[in-house]
């Protein structure tokens, strides 16, 4: 592949309070050793970004990434505050914010609810593109391209402890990564 690739993990506890992500995140490893990978919770548990680095990791990628678990119908707070350090004003938008402009954003992410509860009249009340509404105006506000979302529901950490449930969450998160890799070789 020779686009440059950036998978930012957005868990705020990938290594001891994550399941599917992981897994997700180590196939990904496994299938794209070129890409560059950010562990946001292990780099900067702390929340405090090296800004200059990050956005020099930016200006490097051609596609970049945000995997994520969806927490509270929105990124993580790790993420959030990922976004509000780098993605400043000069930087990412503004009259002279252009170093952003032309990369391709692609969303990946995943639920513990199954994706039948995002839909109208389903639990949670819409499908589940009315919830990134804000991720694609926030690709719109960068100039990036909207890329796309991978999504995979039913993947719950609380079901860790069901072998039956495991190995089927385990299967639908590896077959998510090889979606993932499909998306970026289309870019």
């Amino acid at each position: 592949m020779s686009k440059k690739i950036l998978v930012v993990s957005g868990h705020t506890d990938l290594k001891n309070n994550s399941f599917a992500n992981k897994i997700i995140l180590d196939r990904l490893n496994e299938i794209m050793p070129e890409a560059e990978y950010l562990y946001l919770d292990s780099e900067y548990h702390d929340f405090k970004f090296d800004v200059e680095k990050e956005q020099n990791r930016l200006r490097a990628a051609d596609v970049i990434v945000m995997q994520f678990p969806f927490f509270w119908y929105g990124v993580p707070s790790i993420m959030h505050k990922w976004q509000e350090d780098v993605f400043v004003h000069g930087f990412s938008h503004g009259s002279k914010g252009k170093a952003l402009v032309g990369k391709k954003l692609l969303i990946s992410f995943t639920s513990g609810a199954p994706e039948e509860m995002y839909q109208k009249g389903g639990i949670q009340g819409y499908p589940v593109e009315d919830f990134l509404i804000p991720l694609k105006q926030f690709a719109a506000a960068c100039g990036m391209e909207w890329s796309g979302f991978i999504y995979s529901g039913g993947l719950s950490y609380a079901s860790r402890h069901d072998d039956e449930k495991l190995k089927q969450m385990k299967a639908k998160a590896l077959e998510h990564a090889e979606r993932v890799l499909e998306k970026i070789r289309s870019l």
